[in-house]
């Protein structure tokens, strides 16, 4: 291995999410295609003995080297991936195991920089990584990494955030979004995008782009807000206000604005104006409308409205959200 090789390292246990190990190692082997010289990065698969792993797809994974070897070398990158487990009614729950959280302690101590994959950011977070810090992870266990862990700022809408050394990743696929801006950081913006293009991830996403869309945040416990949610996508269009939502609902704007803030982790206008961005989003990226008329069907009436909330949601603007995300005819 040349010395100016980047070495990382990423964690592999029983039960962990396959691409969530793959995902950024691809990502990497990539940077070799892209240059010129033979600068680039040194993955290894790091697990706590050499026998064969069996990650969460039921595919048996080798490691390349044991926790405590890894321990005596200077890391450069150190990269957790997570797992989950499923109950009898799909909700879903982040996994910590003791000895990993431990390992990463250790790990984390000899690393520059240190990156969580998806449900990783739990690890992180029991390994007391990210006290203090914002924090993003995939939208399933967000409410459970808050409840956990009350001194981390999550934020469950962007596909990674940094934070100092930290990054901390979302859902599955944004790793390869994650992995890329580590690549950005080392290499620069142009042998990233040359790696996006060879992902056929067209341009890399930025941090700020949202991770999931209005229709698959957690669901409803009450029929009253499953229904209240369905009347607000069928009337984007129209001028809704939070009165006009608690006079649908029956209650006061103050009942309505704890329901939404027990049910949905959010305020009604907050809520409102995401489903305004995400109908947005949708037909920035399916049709050829002007911005003028992507504002007034989605209930924003001016383009003024529509670029304003596009930077606070997205930190992107609707042009260049469609210039990134637009689909081929």
């Amino acid at each position: 291995m040349s010395s100016v090789e980047r070495f990382i390292v990423v964690l592999l246990f029983d039960g962990v999410d396959l691409l969530d190990v793959t995902g950024p190692p691809e990502v990497f082997a990539l940077l070799r295609r892209e240059t010129d010289d033979a600068t680039g990065y040194h993955v290894v698969l790091a697990a706590e003995t050499m026998d064969p792993v069996t990650t969460s797809a039921g595919v048996r994974v080798l490691p390349d080297l044991t926790f405590r070897e890894a321990a005596t070398r200077a890391i450069d990158t150190l990269m957790v991936p997570g797992s989950v487990e499923v109950d009898d009614q799909r909700r879903v729950r982040a996994l910590t195991d003791p000895t990993v959280v431990r390992w990463v302690q250790t790990l984390a101590g000899r690393a520059r920089r240190i990156a969580s994959v998806c449900v990783g950011a739990h690890l992180l977070a029991a390994a007391g990584l990210l006290d203090g810090k914002r924090a993003t992870t995939h939208w399933s266990t967000a409410r459970q990494l808050a409840a956990e862990h009350p001194s981390i700022e999550v934020d469950a809408d962007p596909i990674f955030i940094r934070d100092h050394d930290v990054w901390t990743g979302a859902g599955i696929t944004a790793c390869l979004d994650l992995s890329l801006a580590l690549v950005a950081e080392d290499f620069g913006e142009a042998v990233a995008l040359r790696i996006a293009r060879q992902l056929v991830m067209y341009l890399k996403r930025p941090s700020g782009q949202s991770q999931f869309s209005v229709p698959i945040e957690p669901t409803s416990t009450t029929r009253r807000m499953d229904e209240l949610r369905h009347h607000i996508t069928r009337h984007l269009a129209d001028r809704l206000t939070v009165a006009d939502l608690a006079e649908h609902a029956h209650v006061s704007e103050r009942q309505l604005t704890r329901i939404f803030k027990t049910e949905l982790g959010t305020t009604p206008a907050a809520y409102l104006e995401s489903a305004r961005v995400e109908a947005a989003r949708n037909r920035l990226e399916s049709t050829d409308d002007t911005l003028e008329r992507v504002a007034t069907a989605c209930g924003f009436h001016t383009t003024d409205t529509l670029i304003r909330a596009f930077r606070r949601k997205l930190d992107t603007t609707p042009t260049e959200y469609r210039n990134r995300f637009r689909h081929s005819a």
